[in-house]
């Protein structure tokens, strides 16, 4: 598999898995964040816009 152009870069599909659906995050971001697998993150809805976010106890 090719590498996307770099403006392309962040464009990502929607992919069903299940009973879910599924976008993955570009790694860049991902390690930038610290995030790892399985980590708990929040999913809020703003008007057109989706935000996720660090789960805090």
């Amino acid at each position: 598999m090719s590498r996307q152009k770099i403006e392309k870069e962040n464009i990502r599909k929607i992919m069903k898995s299940g009973n879910s659906l599924v976008v993955s995050l570009p790694m860049e971001i991902v390690h930038k964040l610290k995030w790892q697998e399985k980590q708990k993150v929040v999913v809020n809805l703003k008007g057109r816009t989706i935000q996720i976010k660090d789960w805090k106890k």
